[in-house]
């Protein structure tokens, strides 16, 4: 099968074109490389069957050979990111969303959009089924994303119920491995890069609040079991261990072997306070649920981090 990834120089986006290579389909990639890094597809460029469009989905689509499964992974993900680029952020969510699903109904082409955790907001259910409406401010500094997001499930769905086009949901819950950006404000990868380096580890608040962390082979996994799927409203994929960054960070600094001490910081603004996905969808309707254990995946981020 040929399939279109937007996203594909992004962490998962990158990861999912291997796996989509691996299992012998064709792969044209599209990025904007406004965040994205062309070296995170190093393993892929030059690679029969795969070539990366350099392109801004929020502009009309290029011409481009029909494919038959289009995934829409194209969006700035991490906190400084969406901060940084919150009219970009709303714009690919929405514009480029719209260019990504006419294009798959052109081609009679499935269609699937990576959406987020991010859709239920400071959770006031837990843990977070599908069928949860969220506590999400559409109006604070983190709603550029969150919002994007959720409109992109809203034209998603009516592109469904209205053309008929094939689509699936997912939503994406903390996900961590090798290609996540150091500087990319996202926990793993600052917890990382301040205990290999021996700084002070700055855990936000009292360090209670929650999260469950999933490694990147197995959200793949995930996101391809789906795209094949009947399935059409929003499944959770995530891992459903969940720990508190305390103990996130402790941890961090056994596996790493730093002396780095833990400081405490101010809360950022709608942060939230419990986050832990309920994947019994995922289970039930997809055969899914994360095989690698949390200690293995961290220890293969780290050795990927480390300085050589």
């Amino acid at each position: 099968m040929h399939y279109l990834v937007a996203g594909a120089a992004g962490f998962i986006g990158s990861h999912l074109c291997e796996r989509l290579l691996e299992e012998g389909h064709t792969v044209t990639g599209l990025d904007s490389l406004i965040t994205g890094n062309p070296a995170n597809l190093s393993s892929v460029n030059g690679r029969a069957g795969f070539r990366l469009v350099v392109h801004d989905i929020t502009a009309p689509l290029p011409r481009l050979e029909a494919a038959d499964v289009v995934m829409n992974l194209a969006s700035p993900a991490s906190p400084r990111d969406y901060l940084a680029y919150p009219v970009e952020t709303l714009r690919v969510g929405s514009e480029g969303t719209l260019h990504l699903l006419e294009a798959a109904r052109t081609w009679g082409a499935r269609f699937l959009l990576a959406s987020t955790s991010e859709c239920y907001g400071d959770p006031l259910e837990h843990p977070q089924r599908e069928s949860y409406w969220g506590n999400v401010n559409p109006v604070g500094p983190r709603s550029c994303y969150d919002e994007a997001k959720r409109y992109a499930e809203a034209l998603t769905m009516a592109f469904h119920r209205t053309h008929g086009v094939r689509t699936n949901i997912a939503r994406i819950f903390n996900t961590f491995g090798p290609r996540m950006k150091l500087d990319d404000g996202r926990v793993v990868p600052a917890f990382l890069s301040q205990a290999l380096r021996g700084e002070a580890i700055t855990v936000f608040g009292n360090g209670l609040q929650t999260r469950s962390f999933c490694y990147v082979s197995d959200l793949v996994d995930g996101l391809v079991r789906l795209s094949r799927s009947e399935e059409r409203l929003p499944v959770n994929l995530g891992n459903p261990t969940e720990m508190t960054m305390l103990e996130f960070a402790e941890r961090i600094k056994v596996l790493t072997g730093s002396s780095s001490e833990i400081v405490f910081l101010p809360l950022p603004e709608d942060d939230p306070q419990r986050r832990r996905p309920d994947i019994t969808k995922a289970r039930e309707l997809l055969g899914w649920s994360p095989k690698v254990a949390f200690d293995t995946g961290l220890a293969w981020t780290v050795d990927w981090f480390r300085p050589s």
